[in-house]
């Protein structure tokens, strides 16, 4: 499956992105989860997107704001973005989960970016506590 190979291709950058660890940040006023393209969400948050994977099911860019890099994604199914994030959050990270989309960055950049789109914060897995893995 396309969308697997995907994951793979972004987990190089999810794990410079993101690192690994856990936080919370300062509770904010969220407004109502965005909606849109890859490029209307950018926009909402004053980001040039630079385009990594444009395909029917995944459109995948790199972007960055003053608060810091972090990738964006959009799905063409509601289950193709479950299934990417199950996936993904294996290499840790930060999410920002909205309807058909993710933003993956460090905890105060994701923070900073539900201030603007709205959406729920999932983290991935802390590997630092698997020793044995």
């Amino acid at each position: 499956m396309r969308l697997t190979s995907a994951v793979t291709g972004c987990a190089a950058a999810l794990l410079v992105l993101t690192g690994c660890g856990s936080g919370d940040g300062p509770r904010a006023a969220v407004p109502p989860t965005a909606t849109g393209s890859l490029e209307r969400l950018a926009a909402e948050v004053k980001c040039r997107p630079d385009m990594q994977t444009d395909a029917d099911e995944i459109r995948q860019a790199l972007c960055r704001t003053s608060d810091g890099r972090f990738v964006l994604a959009t799905f063409a199914t509601d289950r193709g973005q479950r299934e990417w994030i199950n996936e993904a959050k294996d290499y840790g990270g930060h999410y920002l989960v909205g309807r058909k989309w993710v933003a993956v960055g460090e905890t105060d950049v994701v923070t900073a970016l539900r201030a603007t789109l709205g959406g729920d914060i999932e983290e991935g897995t802390d590997h630092s506590a698997h020793h044995g893995h």
